[in-house]
């Protein structure tokens, strides 16, 4: 056994203002692909260095490959699929909105609108008061709704991605590292004018994002399924479910899940849960017991998952009770993105040898709770993240003497 915890996180990553500001222009069609591609590759490398040089183990391009004509730095790990599947249609309607043409099952579990969150609801006052610090992060885009057959048209923009971090890992030695992709779940979270019930939006989901799945683990990469929709979704459905109809609405997002990657060999699939990333109360999340066994019966080798978040950083003694499949990981959050303050390494490496006491330490990733990107200034972002690594150094130390 290696004397080692791996380090890595969960994707989004800051943006440069040159590659910002040359995502404006190519979406006012004042430059060129050739020039806008050179400054993206450049980008590609930077943050590629960045992280090897911090002593990060699993990286990636910091989904720098997601941007696409009009999305902002926060959100992107969503919008990016706009371009990438056929059968949606862009509107300026809430993407949640007038789903009555759509039988919902189980339990008539409908998702509401963001502003009809139950957090939201429960500190409307302090949602509505500009100066109460919190963030949600996502300023007003359009968004799609399905018309038509749900299809995958992205192939050439996932081997744009592939090639991108592929350059970059040759100019640099790196050997490991993760694409990140919308799993079928969040994908169907839009609303819809084309299929019939709950069930078949995930299907076609399913189907249409499993080749963008495959395009990344052929190259040889981790594909990191993003699905804040297992446990989000719960404070989006007003009112309140039964523990028991949110985990029947669950098991048909698992489903698809696993549908979607069969074939792919399971150490190639991490599994990435969070409980939405707007800095808020929270107080409405569910909690991780009462969907961590759902989780875990997803063909992943690895489940991402806040553990520093001060809603759900008390969640680690559920490990005590609940085995890992044979073969997986589990990759805590030991960093918060929900934060400014950088956590100090010796408050990681607590955590580190918490979770590597419970499960084995070989069977432990140390990460960070979500995407750094667009939520954090970008020297506190990378803060964080040299903090994630010195305090996991420090637990190897205390573990393996």
């Amino acid at each position: 056994m290696s004397n080692k915890i791996l380090t890595s996180h969960v994707g989004s990553l800051p943006r440069t203002p040159e590659l910002l500001e040359a995502n404006e222009r190519r979406a006012a069609n004042q430059i060129d692909d050739k020039e806008f591609f050179e400054i993206l590759q450049s980008a590609v490398d930077s943050v590629v260095k960045r992280q090897v040089d911090i002593g990060l183990d699993i990286i990636n391009e910091g989904e720098y490959g997601h941007i696409t004509s009009g999305a902002v730095d926060y959100g992107a790990w969503w919008n990016y699929s706009f371009s990438r599947l056929g059968g949606l249609t862009l509107t300026d309607e809430d993407r949640w909105a007038n789903q009555d043409k759509v039988r919902s099952a189980p339990g008539d579990i409908k998702l509401t609108s963001f502003t009809d969150r139950r957090d939201r609801i429960k500190f409307k006052e302090a949602y509505e008061d500009p100066d109460s610090g919190i963030f949600t992060g996502r300023k007003k885009v359009g968004n799609p709704k399905i018309t038509s057959e749900l299809t995958y048209i992205g192939l050439d923009q996932v081997q744009t991605d592939i090639k991108l971090m592929k350059a970059a890992f040759e100019k640099y030695g790196v050997e490991r590292g993760f694409i990140a992709a919308l799993s079928p779940g969040s994908c169907a979270r839009i609303k819809n004018e084309y299929y019939a019930s709950d069930k078949e939006v995930l299907d076609a989901c399913s189907r249409a994002m499993a080749h963008e799945y495959k395009a990344i683990t052929d190259a040889g990469f981790i594909v990191q399924l993003d699905a804040p929709d297992l446990a989000e979704s719960w404070d989006q459905i007003n009112p309140e479910p039964s523990i028991k109809d949110y985990q029947d609405w669950l098991q048909l997002r698992i489903d698809a899940i696993n549908r979607a990657i069969e074939g792919i060999p399971r150490e190639l699939v991490r599994l990435h849960i969070c409980w939405g990333s707007w800095h808020g109360p929270h107080t409405t999340d569910i909690a991780f017991k009462d969907i961590v066994d759902q989780c875990l019966a997803v063909n992943a080798g690895a489940y991402s998952f806040e553990a520093s978040s001060p809603r759900h950083a008390h969640e680690w003694a559920l490990w005590k009770d609940h085995a890992l499949p044979p073969g997986t990981k589990i990759v805590p959050g030991v960093v918060s993105h929900s934060t400014n303050v950088v956590e100090h390494p010796e408050l990681v490496a607590e955590r580190v040898i918490r979770f590597a006491e419970l499960v084995g330490p070989e069977n432990v990733i140390a990460s960070t709770d979500c995407g750094l990107g667009g939520r954090l200034h970008h020297q506190i972002a990378w803060a964080k993240l040299e903090s994630l690594v010195e305090g996991t150094r420090i637990a190897e130390k205390r573990l393996f003497g």
